[in-house]
């Protein structure tokens, strides 16, 4: 099933529909949303992407990253993918929104109106391996490291995202 993420101007006004593969080829700015969840520690739940995927394959990222569909809000969009994705609900908070620009190799480029969501989550997965390798929780100051070290084991865009979220806390 070909799937289309919808094409925004800065001011998140849609100006048309583009399948999600092409507006990556072509670097058109599109929603997204970010979904960061923590547990009770405090520690930040990443997953790492499926093998599968058509870019950023084995990389960890946050919780959930993806596109609100036509007609879906972008916390509709961020609970369906974290059902989808992870198996699980979770109350989810939206925090601010950016714009950015990545490139994440292959020709490919992330250029998102990024609404980024916050929640809590204590329990089990139920993982969608089509999507996701693995999760694990990790402390943030042990992130920090993690990606000072080994920034390529980390998607291009929550290196961006997670910087743009340590300005707002």
């Amino acid at each position: 099933m070909e799937e289309f993420v919808v094409l925004v101007n800065p001011e998140d006004e849609v100006i048309g529909l583009m399948e999600k593969q092409q507006a990556h080829v072509n670097g058109l700015l599109h929603r997204a949303f970010s979904v960061f969840l923590f547990n009770s520690k405090g520690e930040m739940l990443l997953q790492k992407r499926a093998s599968g995927k058509y870019h950023s394959p084995n990389q960890w990222t946050n919780a959930v990253c993806s596109h609100p569909r036509q007609g879906e809000t972008y916390k509709e969009g961020a609970i369906r993918r974290l059902k989808e994705e992870l198996g699980i609900e979770a109350e989810l908070s939206e925090k601010f929104n950016f714009i950015y620009k990545a490139d994440v190799g292959g020709g490919l480029w992330e250029h998102e109106l990024d609404h980024v969501f916050v929640g809590h989550h204590e329990d089990d997965f139920n993982l969608n391996k089509d999507e996701v390798e693995e999760v694990r929780f990790i402390a943030p100051q042990d992130l920090d490291k993690e990606i000072a070290e080994h920034p390529e084991k980390f998607t291009e865009w929550f290196k961006i995202i997670l910087e743009e979220y340590k300005h707002h806390f």
